[in-house]
């Protein structure tokens, strides 16, 4: 089968099973599917956008209700859609970070954490993996104290991921939100490969940022991209309206946020795909455990399989 003469159909999911991990938190459930194909059309949300004109206001389909039942499962305070997790990182660091300002990342954060922070100019810094690939707050103490030191200011801000892409292990989130914190840096969340896999508590955790990913682990379309979720401390920051002027129409542009580019997730099938999933994603992670175990027995599985001689 072909969609078109020069496009093949693609048949990963129906014709093999697909082991990837990476992979399975993608899997579009059969509701985001029938989204897909309602919703397709490039206008059919913006039409029923109306003043303030901004998608978290729209209330047909209910993406307003979306947005504060997000914020409330993550328990954070407010919530953006934003198109892929990068540009959560982007918004993030476009304004938290001034140039020159020492940032920390780690020795495992994906390549857009160190693009999203190269673009506001930082200084970036790395806080290493220990031996078993863990991120651990010791080590994050001394990287601050380390910079500290050296730069005469402590880091503006730190990325740091709930489980990495490289190894898949999950670090020590809380206990390096509480140090970060008693340096007051704020504290950023990478949940690209956890939120919509396993349960994710931004306050429990301490952190003042989450970012998810929908198209990676919410079963939503591509390109869906994801979210950045905050604090009511950092809302207002991270969230900042637009003060623009055209200086001979005089024009003004209204609530439009300047770090969503006025619009964060354009409507469609990327956002009622992300959001016809999401009641099958918020009880999945209430079985994390139990997928653990499944995932553990089918590695133990593979890795009793003998090479052939």
């Amino acid at each position: 089968m072909k969609c078109t003469a020069d496009i093949d159909t693609r048949d990963a999911e129906e014709l093999y099973i697909n082991i990837d991990p990476i992979q399975a938190g993608g899997r579009l459930t059969v509701d985001a599917q029938k989204a897909a194909l309602a919703y397709s059309d490039g206008y059919s949300v913006c039409d029923n956008c109306r003043k303030p004109f901004r998608l978290d206001y729209i209330n047909k389909p209910p993406i307003a209700d979306f947005h504060r039942d997000c914020a409330e499962w993550l328990n954070m305070d407010a919530v953006r859609l934003v198109p892929g997790a990068r540009r959560g990182f982007q918004a993030v660091a476009s304004s938290m970070v001034e140039k020159g300002d020492p940032v920390l990342l780690t020795a495992l954060s994906h390549y857009t954490e160190f693009v999203s922070l190269e673009q506001s100019g930082a200084d970036i810094h790395e806080i290493p993996m220990d031996e078993h690939h863990h991120i651990t707050a010791d080590n994050a103490a001394a990287r601050i104290e380390d910079i500290t030191r050296e730069t005469g200011r402590t880091p503006s801000i730190l990325f740091v991921e709930h489980v990495d892409y490289q190894y898949g292990n999950i670090h020590e989130i809380a206990e390096i939100a509480k140090v970060a914190h008693q340096y007051d840096i704020p504290v950023l969340l990478n949940g690209a490969y956890s939120v919509g896999i396993m349960p994710v508590d931004g306050k429990a955790l301490g952190v003042d940022f989450v970012i998810g990913s929908g198209h990676k682990s919410m079963a939503a379309p591509a390109p869906s991209g994801g979210l950045v979720a905050t604090t009511d401390e950092y809302a207002d920051i991270v969230f900042r309206t637009t003060q623009a002027k055209g200086d001979i129409t005089g024009r003004t542009f209204g609530i439009k946020e300047v770090e969503m580019m006025g619009c964060t997730l354009m409507g469609g099938v990327t956002v009622v795909g992300l959001m016809a999933s999401f009641p099958a994603v918020k009880e999945r992670v209430l079985h994390w455990d139990r997928e653990v175990e499944n995932s553990n027995k089918v590695v133990d599985a593979l890795s009793a399989i003998e090479a052939a001689g």
